[in-house]
């Protein structure tokens, strides 16, 4: 059961669609414009790649361990408030990774930038549901929210390159004047809304399905991959053959332009083909890519030909693979619930994504194992849980 506290009336719904989307881009940059100014920071601070993927990986960590807790944080003190400290602290952290001159503080500043996106994700979607009157015009605002997100990391490939060249500390400090202006207009525009009582206490009453179990597990294997492959490639191409920061980030893009181009059209091709058969498809793909970034060596006297003909085509064939899953992966795992524990379900899928991110990124990194090694491998093993999927799906025909 839900109840309301008095707020001035929302009278500007694009406006308060701006704010939210807005929040969403620079969410969704976080994790992007960290992975290409990985090497230049661990030059800077003097950290090998084992400690400078923390910079990405405590993000992860920290957006992926409160997704749950935060639901309930919500559910205590209510959206609006939760929303906005959450936008503010995250203006504040931000000058503080900027202004690091330890790894530490640098990492500890993630968790908590993370921490307040798991807080302000998830709530800007809630709000956008009661915002808009059902049908089109709800339709079309979602649309926009997960454009903006989607879109974002692949902004942030770019911008990150193009900024890390100058300093990779402007990096982490440009979102801190964007939240804030933010923050500003949240004030103004975000309802009121108490907490949610129908949020279980205690980890009680949580949505389990095998649905649910099935996408947790795929969605991790796929976002853990993929961003064990951009770090991988950006160390590759930046500490091991010297190309810039710029060059790395528009050498990483063709990975994540299927999702942004193909983000407001996800819901129609589930629609069409249901979610087993592109999560499938996807899956096979992924770890195809994989094996295919193998072939690049960087010993042809012309880099961008061997990019061109071994890397590009690998990238091109991960991000479609990821473009298939990305959103079938999550109306699968909502799939047979009851649409008072989507809110539930979609924070513990979120944080299976996020940590399964921590635990590959981890992996890559250790000096013994070979890193696309392990990526292919969690591929594989995305590919595998999909196949369960499959075979499910045919014993109930």
């Amino acid at each position: 059961m839900t109840s309301t506290v008095p707020a001035a009336p929302v009278r500007d719904r694009w406006g308060l669609l701006a704010v939210l989307s807005g929040n969403m881009l620079i969410d969704a940059l976080e994790v992007s414009v960290a992975i290409v100014a990985l090497p230049a920071i661990g030059h800077d601070l003097r950290v090998d790649d084992a400690v400078a993927q923390w910079v990405v990986g405590g993000f992860a960590l920290g957006f992926g361990g409160l997704l749950v807790a935060g639901r309930r944080a919500v559910a205590r003190w209510g959206e609006r408030r939760v929303y906005l400290v959450a936008l503010l602290v995250f203006a504040v952290v931000s000058a503080v990774g900027a202004a690091a001159t330890s790894i530490a503080v640098l990492v500890l500043a993630r968790v908590v930038k993370g921490a307040c996106v798991a807080l302000t994700a998830p709530t800007g979607l809630a709000v956008i549901g009661r915002a808009f009157p059902e049908g089109e015009a709800r339709n079309r605002a979602i649309s926009v929210y997960s454009s903006f997100g989607a879109c974002g990391f692949s902004a942030g490939l770019l911008l990150s390159g193009l900024v890390t060249q100058v300093d990779w500390r402007w990096t982490f400090l440009f979102p801190a004047p964007v939240a804030l202006v933010l923050f500003l207009f949240g004030v103004r525009l975000i309802p009121g809304r108490a907490g949610d009582t129908s949020v279980p206490a205690g980890g009680r009453g949580l949505p389990v399905s095998r649905g649910l179990l099935r996408s947790a597990l795929g969605a991790a294997a796929l976002n853990g991959s993929f961003w064990g492959l951009l770090v991988t490639c950006t160390f590759r191409l930046q500490d091991g053959l010297g190309w810039t920061p710029l060059q790395a980030g528009v050498a990483l893009l063709p990975a994540s332009l299927p999702v942004a181009l193909t983000a407001p059209f996800s819901g129609r091709l589930v629609g069409r083909f249901g979610t087993r058969g592109p999560i499938a498809l996807g899956a096979a793909l992924l770890p195809i890519g994989y094996l295919s970034v193998w072939r690049f060596r960087g010993d042809r006297p012309d880099l961008l030909t061997e990019y061109a003909v071994g890397v590009l085509p690998a990238l091109l064939i991960v991000g479609g693979g990821f473009a298939l899953c990305f959103s079938a992966l999550h109306m699968q795992a909502l799939s047979g619930l009851r649409a008072a524990e989507h809110g539930m379900a979609t924070a513990l899928y979120q944080s299976a994504v996020q940590l399964g991110g921590v635990l590959v990124l981890a992996l890559v990194t250790v000096p013994a194992f070979s890193p696309l090694g392990v990526v292919t491998a969690v591929g594989l093993l995305g590919f595998l849980v999909a196949l369960t999927g499959i075979i499910a799906e045919r014993r109930t025909l």
